[in-house]
């Protein structure tokens, strides 16, 4: 049976990466990127597989509609949502146009997309959703001092840690599987694109980035922390979440009680 997968954010970067590692695996693929001459030339250079770009702008909702229609209507064996901006800014000074690009990147058309796909997965018994998020969900609790403010961009990845895991609680034991892989600082052309020259600083590829989402869908692992080497870090977050919600009371809690 042909392996058919779609990727969003195709063109560049961790989204190409996937495209170029699933032509190895023998996957078909369906490539969404906004620029056409990038997913010509991929598709002009891997006639061993069936590759269809599909320009497609997820910041709108015409685009997004084009994309879940895709999804809905074939048989997507993996979906990687992976498409994304960045608009480092405080939230006070991020235009509304900037920030609603944002949130349909990054809110919006991942979860229309999986919505989409998640019904004939579940009808065939098998499918994959990769959500590509970052680091940046888990920090949060960062005073001002460790990092600059980007509360929608931290806020969106975020979102997609918190879907994951509760999607992939909801499909249990219907043979879809669920990841949100969350690298750090990754070399792609992603930073440059706002304006960020990291050259300097130490980063990991594209390609190790796939290789570790591969590798955590093996280990059966839901939320992938590429450069994180002591998973028991990512196990105390998990733990420590789970107590508070556990721990909750209909009575007020003592420290906001008057008197």
């Amino acid at each position: 049976m042909t392996k058919l997968a779609l990727v969003t954010g195709a063109t560049s970067g961790i989204g190409k990466a996937f495209a170029e590692r699933l032509a190895t695996l023998g996957y078909d693929l369906v490539l969404v990127g906004r620029r056409e001459e990038r997913l010509r030339e991929f598709a002009a250079t891997h006639p061993q597989i069936t590759v269809r770009g599909l320009a497609a702008d997820l910041s709108t909702a015409e685009g997004i509609d084009s994309v879940a229609q895709v999804c809905a209507s074939e048989d997507i064996t993996l979906l990687v949502n992976n498409a994304g901006v960045a608009h480092y800014m405080p939230l006070a000074d991020l235009p509304a146009d900037k920030a609603r690009e944002l949130a349909n990147v990054k809110v919006l058309a991942p979860t229309m997309l999986t919505r989409a796909v998640v019904s004939g997965m579940q009808a065939r018994g098998e499918g994959t959703i990769i959500n590509v998020a970052g680091m940046i969900a888990f920090s949060g609790p960062a005073p001002a001092s460790a990092m600059p403010r980007r509360a929608v961009y931290a806020g969106s990845l975020a979102f997609a840690v918190a879907m994951s895991q509760t999607l992939s609680a909801e499909l249990e034991g219907t043979g879809v599987r669920v990841q949100v892989l969350c690298p750090g600082v990754v070399a792609t052309e992603f930073h440059e694109r706002q304006g960020m020259d990291l050259s300097a600083i130490r980063r990991m590829s594209a390609d190790e980035v796939v290789t570790a989402s591969l590798r955590g869908l093996e280990r059966g692992e839901v939320v992938v922390a590429p450069g994180v080497e002591d998973a028991s870090l990512l196990e105390a977050i998990f733990a420590a979440e789970l107590a508070a919600f556990n721990g909750q009371s209909p009575e007020l809690a003592s420290r906001y009680r008057v008197g």
